[in-house]
């Protein structure tokens, strides 16, 4: 494919920008840990939200939504869109906690909430679990999408687009730590949407489309439509169960997957936990939400169902790219194919926003990852007293050594869609504990333990044994024998120490009876650990969390039905979202903040 001088000069000069950010941001932010890795804890919430929404705007994720689109329609996004009430859990129950906690990462919450030599261990093992092996999945599956893009949309081999992709952003990552990932995360967003929105413009007028008009009207993209699954129609082992019921019903709240962890994780907390206050915190995840869920993904959409038509099948795309090796052609390859019909000039825009997704979320899972291999493995075991200094140019090490690491994976990886399954599936069963561990004091190192090995064990059982089961029967079965396993073992293992409970509830005020039997034994030696300004705001979160689901979801339905031409059906959903708007709006105020 031919890249204009135009299309040149647009990536240099944006390439350039990320630079100068870093390098201006590095005067400044080398300093200590709390300064490299977590901003000063001083950044506003729309900077932190829109750092969350541009991590996730990966260059794999318009090629998994289009993915998607092309195999189970539009409907077929609830596996993703359901994780928003995961979200919201965050903002209104979670991110006030977390703040409140002070911590320098969320793998450090396991030596506040448990006690003696189990805690440890489990902080540096779940440091390893996911600094290494979760973020390093996460991060290939980008590199693999950047892979089929360069090689699409630039001819290049695997390896010629890992190395240039990488280069950039090592570069102001490595210099200026948080605060030029936010910076240029801003910056990215700003392209990445630009381009997404104007290539789907232009995408659904090329002559083989016809127009949106007559698009609609093909049979192949007609089918595709449904924002919900036809339950008179649509086949319940196939489609109605694994892509709406389990991801409505069970899998929101008992998965942990990166960017939607129950109760809150990774690179999430990691801009909680440097936000200015607890407000800044909930309302920087409560932009994510509104961002990631309604307003980013139908461009994405459009381009996937416009594909149909242009290459309706595998061995279209085959026959398109014949020197792509074999294993890059699955059905989110159509994402980047659809790219290559665009125009000098726009072509420039939309490859450089795609190089911005890609680098965003490099920035942010090398940064993360990075500081918890740092601050939970080397400063907690190897050199507690290590000096500021060296915990910087150790993260600076680190944040190069993950980058390697990760493009090295990705030239084994296939596509967005399979490892998005597999990462499902290593954490069935493992989010209802980090969900109640903030609410219940019964739970324990060892349970927490016991969930993390036992989802694992699942998934390479379930990968190496051919069961017959689908994929929804064998997530279902996960979730529910790790469940079992951890609460058993909270049960059947000694609780956390009393002092490690008090100390935890002092500083954090949970809410909710879980923690009666600890505020009663403190009360017995005459102490009282709540705050006089505590208390449970739990009737105004539940409200707030549930009119920002209303909200959020009407918002994509509102959107459907406008592309769909159905104005009426539009603007109902968008009252809706109103409506739940000024609930939000009236809620915020009665939410405890400390």
């Amino acid at each position: 494919m031919h890249l204009s001088t135009l299309d040149w000069v647009i990536m240099a000069a944006s390439f350039a920008a990320y630079l100068a950010i870093g390098l201006f941001v590095g005067r400044s932010t080398g300093k200590d840990y709390s300064s490299y890795f977590l901003s000063g804890r001083s950044m506003p919430w729309w900077l932190l939200g829109t750092s969350m929404v541009a991590t996730t705007f990966a260059t794999d994720t318009p090629g998994l939504v289009a993915g998607i689109v092309r195999q189970n329609g539009v409907a077929g996004n609830w596996v993703w869109w359901s994780f928003l009430l995961t979200g919201v859990t965050t903002v209104f129950f979670f991110a006030k906690l977390w703040r409140r906690s002070g911590l320098l990462t969320d793998v450090e919450f396991y030596e506040l909430r448990y006690s003696g030599s189990p805690a440890a261990w489990l902080r540096g093992f779940r440091a390893v679990y996911l600094g290494l092996f979760f973020n390093l999945v996460v991060m290939a599956n980008v590199t693999l999408a950047a892979i089929k893009i360069g090689g699409v949309m630039l001819g290049l081999t695997p390896l010629q687009t890992i190395s240039i992709a990488s280069v950039v952003t090592l570069a102001y990552s490595t210099i200026g730590g948080l605060t030029s990932v936010l910076l240029t995360d801003l910056v990215q967003f700003v392209i990445a949407m630009i381009g997404s929105v104007w290539a789907a413009w232009y995408v659904m007028h090329l002559p083989e489309v016809g127009g949106w008009a007559q698009a609609l009207a093909r049979p192949e993209i007609a089918s595709k439509l449904a924002i919900i699954p036809d339950f008179s129609t649509a086949s319940w082992g196939q489609v109605i169960i694994p892509v709406f019921l389990m991801p409505l019903v069970v899998q929101w709240w008992s998965i942990y997957y990166p960017s939607a962890e129950p109760g809150g994780g990774g690179y999430v907390v990691q801009r909680i936990l440097a936000a200015k206050n607890e407000q800044h915190a909930a309302g920087a995840a409560l932009f994510f939400n509104f961002m990631h869920y309604a307003i980013r993904p139908w461009p994405w959409i459009v381009v996937g169902l416009c594909s149909l038509v242009v290459f309706p099948d595998l061995a279209s795309l085959q026959r398109k790219f014949p020197n792509l090796p074999a294993q890059f052609i699955q059905q989110d390859l159509a994402y980047p194919a659809m790219l290559t019909y665009l125009p000098s000039g726009l072509l420039g825009v939309v490859v450089t926003s795609l190089i911005a997704a890609y680098m965003s979320t490099m920035s942010t899972q090398v940064n993360w990852g990075s500081s918890i291999l740092v601050n939970d493995v080397w400063k907690r075991f190897v050199n507690p007293n290590a000096p500021d200094r060296e915990q910087v140019w150790l993260g600076q090490i680190l944040t190069a050594v993950l980058m390697v690491a990760a493009c090295g994976l990705a030239l084994l990886m296939k596509d967005a869609l399979s490892n998005f399954q597999l990462l499902l599936q290593v954490g069935a069963g493992t989010g209802l504990i980090f969900l109640l561990r903030w609410f219940w004091w019964r739970i324990n190192a060892a349970a927490e333990f016991t969930a993390m090995t036992v989802s694992f064990g699942c998934a390479i059982f379930f990968a190496l044994v051919k069961t017959g089961l689908q994929d929804w029967q064998q997530m279902l079965a996960g979730i529910g024998v790790t469940t079992a396993a951890w609460i058993a073992v909270a049960f059947a293992t000694p609780a956390t120490a009393p002092k490690t409970l008090e100390e935890f509830y002092r500083r954090i005020q949970p809410a909710g009876p879980g923690w009666k039997p600890v505020l009663a034994a403190a009360a017995r030696r005459g102490e009282n650990l709540q705050n006089a300004s505590s208390g449970s705001d739990f009737p105004a979160a539940l409200l707030g969390a549930s009119a920002t689901t209303a909200a959020v979801w009407a918002l994509i339905f509102a959107g459907g039905f406008a592309l769909y031409g159905k104005p009426v059906p539009a603007l109902v959903c968008g009252l809706i979202a109103t409506v739940s708007g000024l609930v939000i709006k009236g809620v915020w105020p009665r939410l405890k903040w400390s």
